[in-house]
């Protein structure tokens, strides 16, 4: 399982957003959100910057530089499970 979203009371009222990876630990936490379906447009929105965001280095040495190349996803446990290389068994006929 790649991961989840959870909806949790937040100590001051409202509702926030865990979201959380495949093995239950905790990735990020949202604001606090005033309703539930303010919390599930929150996640609407997390998932539409996830997969195009940029990531933009604020810290201590990053000075706002954006990342691209540096960084590379971390492969899921299917795509780790995948074999590598050319298959060798298959070979392709010629129409001639």
């Amino acid at each position: 399982m790649a991961g989840y979203f959870e909806l949790v009371d937040a100590p001051d009222g409202g509702y926030r957003v865990r979201m959380m990876d495949g093995s239950g630990n905790l990735m990020a936490i949202s604001v606090t959100f005033p309703t539930k379906r303010a919390a599930v447009k929150g996640v609407e929105m997390a998932r539409e910057i996830a997969g195009t965001g940029l990531i933009r280095d604020r810290s201590s040495n990053g000075a706002g530089s954006v990342i691209r190349d540096r960084v590379r996803p971390v492969p899921s446990s299917k795509e780790k499970a995948a074999p590598r290389g050319k298959k060798t068994g298959s070979v392709r006929a010629s129409v001639g």
